[in-house]
């Protein structure tokens, strides 16, 4: 029988400290002071709280510190399926629909946890190294949680056996949705097939009005192919939704990828091959419908600069230099006729060149409630800077590009998580600055504060974005991540925008069939300014609402949320209340160490 806990092997469970409420007041009224005090007091931590108002929060490679620079002798993996326990693997879930899942589900082989491993036996342990491979371990998408623990060789005090334990997602998962008899869609997905890390899907589409009226989809991937880190995926759709043109259309495309997987990896890079088109398959008219074809190469891959000499010694250095390459070209074959020879930011043919250096050191806290529901997250503290420069051609345009972001993250002890950044380029022609951007921003996750059985977060995030000379940028937006969420329209734009997001999340502790709950209010302010057009022509659009997000962490099933929306100043072509369905809310705090090399990116984050 294993136990994890806060104290065995090392693992990192610190309780928060509770805010100082107890010393605010008020008023000079005692009895008003005192009403407010038994009102903080009851969402203060208490010095007795029980194990429930523990939160895991600690630097990653902590536990690991004690054993830096000792041999790894064996290293032992055991997969637990997903009606298993990290705090008692003796304990198992009996439930009826477990034992119908346990059915249809086959545990990750120990190959494939293997295969993923960057650690090697008769090696010296790195605490940073054996903290990034555990973390890794979390980011595959058919393991729910990972741990990695390092017991000492009573007989060989230099040398440590390593144990790996993992717990599964149950796998398959899939969704419908039934808008009247006339119009539906349902999937279905398989993310590790066999245990083996496969994905297949497969979706399909009915509408009454479509022409035809079925649609249809799949997609087959397979990770980590030949223990190469390198993702592999192919597809096909009739019924692909575009998030480039917003048009449905078909599609069959071709991906290969490969992630830097931690700051002693070498290489990092990706390969897509497509081809898009659309077709009238709503009966749309000339002016509406859009008809496109184009063909997608997109193609980067970088190496981290000096890293054979880095890891040549068993050494903690986690500052790193990576240099990458990508070129783009999107050839638009047949052109929709209300774009013609005109610039347009979507519908143009596009090609680039770019390079970027990016330096950076990143680690990580291991804590909980950042999106997921107690589910083990990693959230990075360090720097991320990356400059980029390149070559342009859309149309008969040619122009030089350079551009930087940057990112600085911190992680306190007592849990609360800020993200900082800044991102600006621009090009230049006949010695002018065009499409000249800059955004700026900062993200920001509060400590938990407890309220009796309750875990309380607060989010936060405030950007401030410039669009200046444009040329062939699309002016931005306030429908997406940077603006008003749930927003809809795209009729509110111009070239200077300031928004806040604000929310309030309460996990819940009660559990209905292995569901959790988290209800949430939250509020969204944007300025927009028009081009060319002074702050006093801005105009203010506001969000408000709540609503509930539900997860069972034992299954694949993305959180699902249910979010009201009530817009009080709403275009003519969006209501202004709605409430909205949604089931690919992420539930897992994510970040890379480097990305593609990419221009500024201003309508999405």
């Amino acid at each position: 029988m294993l136990l994890i806990s806060g104290n065995a092997h090392g693992q990192v469970l610190s309780r928060l400290d509770s805010i100082k409420l107890n010393k605010l007041h008020f008023t000079h009224n005692k009895f008003v002071n005192n009403i407010f005090q038994q009102a903080m007091n009851s969402v203060r931590k208490s010095p007795e709280a029980g194990p429930d108002q523990s939160v895991l929060n600690g630097k990653s490679e902590d536990p690991y510190m004690p054993y830096q620079g000792k041999i790894i002798r064996h290293i032992y993996i055991d997969p637990l399926n997903f009606d298993r326990s990290f705090d008692d693997t003796s304990k198992v879930d009996n439930s009826f629909g477990t034992r119908v899942g346990k059915r249809f589900h086959k545990t990750t082989r120990k190959f494939v946890i293997r295969d993923n491993l960057f650690i090697k036996e008769n090696t010296p342990l790195n605490a940073f190294k054996l903290a990034d491979n555990e973390r890794y371990l979390r980011t595959l998408e058919y393991i729910r949680d990972a741990r990695i623990i390092v017991e000492p060789v009573k007989k060989y005090p230099d040398s440590v056996d390593i144990l790996i334990y993992t717990k599964d997602f149950f796998s398959i998962a899939g969704g419908a949705a039934l808008q009247g008899l006339d119009h539906m869609n349902a999937n279905l997905y398989e993310t590790n097939l066999a245990g083996m890390a496969q994905r297949v899907e497969i979706s399909g589409l009915y509408v009454g009005n479509r022409s035809p009226a079925v649609g249809y989809g799949g997609s087959y991937k397979k990770g980590n192919l030949f223990h190469t880190f390198i993702d592999g995926t192919i597809a096909y759709s009739t019924m692909t939704n575009n998030p480039l043109t917003r048009e449905e259309e078909s599609s069959e495309s071709i991906a290969l990828s490969k992630q830097l997987v931690s700051p002693y990896s070498r290489t990092a890079g990706a390969l897509t091959l497509s081809h898009n088109e659309s077709y009238n398959i709503y009966n749309g008219s000339d002016t509406t419908f859009f008809k496109y074809r184009y063909d997608l190469i997109d193609a980067w891959a970088g190496y981290s600069i000096g890293i054979k000499k880095l890891t040549a010694t068993n050494n903690t250095i986690r500052d790193r230099r990576f240099f990458a390459l990508r070129y783009t070209n999107r050839a638009f074959h047949e052109v929709p006729t209300q774009v013609g020879n005109r610039f347009d930011p979507i519908y143009n043919t596009t090609q680039s060149i770019l390079g970027q250096f990016t330096f950076f050191r990143q680690d990580y806290f291991k804590t909980q409630y950042i999106y997921g529901f107690g589910t083990t997250e990693d959230f990075p503290y360090g720097y991320n800077i990356s400059v980029t420069a390149g070559w342009q051609k859309q149309l008969d345009l040619e122009r030089p590009y350079a551009g930087f972001k940057v990112q600085y993250y911190i992680a306190s002890n007592y849990g609360d998580f800020i993200q900082l950044y800044l991102k600006s380029g621009a090009y230049l022609h006949d010695n002018k600055v065009q499409d000249g951007s800059m955004l700026i921003g900062a993200t920001a996750f509060s400590r938990i504060i407890f309220w009796n059985t309750t875990k309380i977060r607060q989010y936060v995030n405030v950007n401030y974005t410039h669009l200046y000379n444009r040329v062939t940028y699309p002016q931005l937006r306030i429908d997406n991540g940077y603006g008003i969420r749930g927003f809809l329209s795209d009729s509110a734009y111009g070239t200077r925008r300031l928004s806040i997001q604000l929310e309030t999340e309460f996990y819940l502790k009660r559990k209905i069939l292995g569901f959790k709950f988290a209800p949430f209010p939250y509020a969204d302010f944007t300025i927009i300014t028009p081009e060319h057009g002074p702050y006093s022509k801005s105009s203010l659009y506001t969000s408000l609402g709540g609503g509930i997000r539900v997860r069972n962490e034992n299954l694949v099933f993305q959180t699902i949320e249910a979010r009201a929306y009530f817009f009080p100043i709403a275009p003519d072509n969006m209501r202004g209340f709605k409430i909205i369905l949604t089931d690919n809310v992420r539930f897992r705090y994510s970040s890379t160490y480097v990305s593609a090399p990419d221009v500024v990116q201003l309508n999405a984050d």
